[in-house]
């Protein structure tokens, strides 16, 4: 089986690379490499994500939820201050990175943990969850993410997804809407969907 940036250990050789790259208006610096999401910049679907997300209005934990190398929860720490992120993604060259692109940042109210879903931090929960969900690993992987983090959100708590068409956004769109009893399309840009649903 190929390796895929959802593996818990890549095999591939390491070669980091850093760069500077602008969300909401701020300047960061995160480092990335080979078996992870997106090595070379912040790809089009998370910036959406990042630059669309709204706090919701209840207090509480956010979490980034296969945070890769961790573009989402760093942003979001920045941000959002008064907020305490969680960031977990089973890769743990990933969870590294995440660690290591927090301290680039100055990011001290995140938590960062390897976890494969929520087994974890099976325990917590969020006022929102964010995710770029890992399509490779198959639809069921990824309506299953949705089904957790209905059962991870606090009432009145909020699930964020970025999808593309093409990978699925009308099928994740109907799970969600099951799921919540309704869905948001916030923003649509080249093909990509941000994606909302509430726990009410």
């Amino acid at each position: 089986m190929s390796e895929h940036y959802f593996s818990q250990k890549p095999h591939s050789k390491s070669s980091p690379k850093k760069w500077s790259y602008q969300l909401r208006d701020r300047d960061y610096t995160f480092e990335s490499d080979y078996g992870v999401f997106s090595k070379d910049e912040v790809d089009f679907g998370t910036r959406l994500l990042v630059e669309q997300f709204r706090l919701p209005e209840i207090e509480g934990d956010l979490l980034d939820l296969g945070c890769g190398y961790g573009p989402i929860g760093v942003t979001l720490a920045d941000c959002f201050p008064d907020r305490n992120v969680v960031m977990a993604d089973i890769n743990e060259r990933a969870v590294s990175l995440a660690k290591q692109n927090a301290k680039h940042n100055d990011a001290t109210n995140v938590e960062i943990v390897q976890s494969n879903r929520f087994s974890a931090i099976s325990e917590r929960s969020f006022a929102a969850i964010l995710t770029n969900p890992p399509i490779r690993a198959g639809k069921k992987t990824v309506h299953q993410m949705f089904e957790e983090s209905k059962d991870a959100l606090l009432q009145g708590g909020e699930l964020w997804v970025v999808i593309q068409k093409k990978q699925g956004a009308p099928s994740a769109m109907e799970k969600l809407n099951d799921l919540f009893g309704g869905v948001e399309t916030v923003a649509r840009s080249k093909g990509y969907y941000i994606l909302r649903s509430a726990n009410v």
